[in-house]
């Protein structure tokens, strides 16, 4: 029970991390992009670090054999690669004149998707253990503060009002849940589930931070941005090194 209560009250906050278009509001725009590169370097911090200090070492101490364990990194790679070419695919073919509510749409859907994966990968850690799972929802938050503020001022230039935009996007947020329900459900039948689901985690959070926001933060490249986003990175990377105080001993 406690592995549930633990993973259904991380899943919880990270959905709640959709409703963070609020704190928005008042910003200007230079300020909100300087906050936004800053917390893109924290996620990619902490994406590597979760995945390279916590989950690839879960990975191979298990008794699968390593070729298949490096597959399985690979596979998650693969998954990620292929549900953001299957989104940039669909949002490149809409007609130039509906691309306001019908991209809308699309971001949503894509949002439900990939916030389902993320609740899967939730109970999957914590199925392998409640320290792993606590490292892997950290690292899963500080990545989506970032996407959902991108995700919240997509649907708003959509055509949403702010209200509209803000529920839309927590909506989304909590199909995580569902996937978090799913893998403790399902997970505990299925032999091997959590074992293959740990390197998958890592390999998705590998493309995300390798793929996705790296080439975010190369665009701006002034001294003192590229220092601040290294910083950041680095104190991701340094919270998920502090996290291995909770691991047990043994572990």
């Amino acid at each position: 029970m406690s592995v549930w209560l633990y993973a259904i009250i991380s899943v919880l906050i990270i959905s709640a991390v959709s409703l963070i278009g609020v704190v928005t509001l008042g910003m200007g725009g230079e300020r909100l992009r300087k906050l936004t590169l800053f917390l893109v370097s924290f996620a990619v911090g902490g994406l590597f670090g979760d995945a390279l200090i916590h989950l690839l070492p879960e990975t191979f101490k298990d008794n699968q054999s390593p070729l298949l364990s490096s597959l399985y990194i690979i596979i998650g790679i693969l998954i990620f690669f292929v549900l953001e070419k299957f989104l940039r695919w669909r949002h490149c073919h809409l007609p130039e004149h509906d691309q306001v509510h019908p991209f809308v749409t699309m971001n949503l859907v894509g949002e439900g998707v990939h916030n389902f994966i993320d609740g899967v990968l939730v109970g999957a850690s914590y199925m392998v253990s409640i320290p792993l799972g606590i490292t892997t929802s950290l690292a899963i938050m500080l990545h989506e503060i970032p996407k959902e503020f991108g995700g919240f001022f997509i649907l708003v230039h959509g055509g949403l009002t702010v209200k509209r935009a803000l529920l839309f996007n927590f909506l989304a947020g909590m199909v995580a849940v569902v996937g978090t329900l799913a893998s403790l459900s399902i997970g505990s039948h299925i032999q091997g589930f959590s074992a293959a689901l740990v390197p998958i985690t890592a390999g998705g959070f590998l493309y995300i931070a390798g793929s996705d926001l790296i080439p975010e933060l190369q665009h701006d490249v002034k001294v003192p941005a590229s220092i601040g986003q290294f910083i950041g990175i680095i104190l991701g990377v340094g919270i998920m090194s502090l996290m291995m105080l909770f691991e047990a001993p043994g572990h």
